[in-house]
């Protein structure tokens, strides 16, 4: 009987050492982001409308009158500018970054719920008093249904990046201002 709770013993430490050696920790993980955003090259420049110098007033048509907009002419393009300028690249590229952002945060948030809930788990596992292992449990199910509830902020972020993606398509904006 002894034989075999030592055993079982080694058996259990093993796991825990074979676990906690496979769960990369927040630390590491905050370094291989490190070193992935080091690779990434910058992106090269996006000339837009603002960049090119502005364009000579046109000639009026000769024999015509002298007033060739009306004052309704000059009201839609004063309605139209401040609607275009407001949907820029800049502003795409800012809607898209940001959503894309909640998005990565939310996963890395989930990887590291993930590595808790691993932990928790082979403490649980190892605990032998009873009031150890009920709080243990709690923690463990508190950090379960944490988990849940960013994975489903993950799928709301997925959505909205697609829903995003879709408008500018139904927009017109070229596809590189959503890179």
């Amino acid at each position: 009987m002894l034989v075999t709770l030592l055993a079982l013993s080694a058996a259990m430490s093993a796991y825990v050492a074979v676990a906690q050696t496979q769960t990369p920790t927040l630390g590491e993980l905050a370094k291989k982001e490190q070193e992935r955003r080091k690779g990434q090259k910058t992106p090269a420049k996006v000339y837009t409308k603002k960049d090119l110098p502005p364009s000579p007033p046109a000639a009026p048509p000769s024999g015509g009158s002298s007033a060739t907009t009306t004052p309704a002419d000059e009201t839609k393009q004063a309605e139209k500018k401040p609607a275009e300028d407001e949907k820029d690249e800049a502003w795409w590229k800012n809607r898209i970054n940001q959503a894309r952002e909640e998005q990565r945060r939310n996963e890395m948030f989930a990887e590291a719920l993930q590595t808790r809930i691993n932990s928790l788990s082979t403490d649980f596992v190892n605990r032998d008093d009873p009031f150890q292992r009920a709080k243990i449990g709690e923690d463990r199910d508190k950090a379960i249904a944490e988990l849940a509830r960013v994975k489903g902020d993950i799928d709301r972020a997925k959505k909205q990046i697609e829903d995003i993606e879709e408008e500018a398509r139904k927009a017109g904006v070229p596809p590189g201002w959503l890179r």
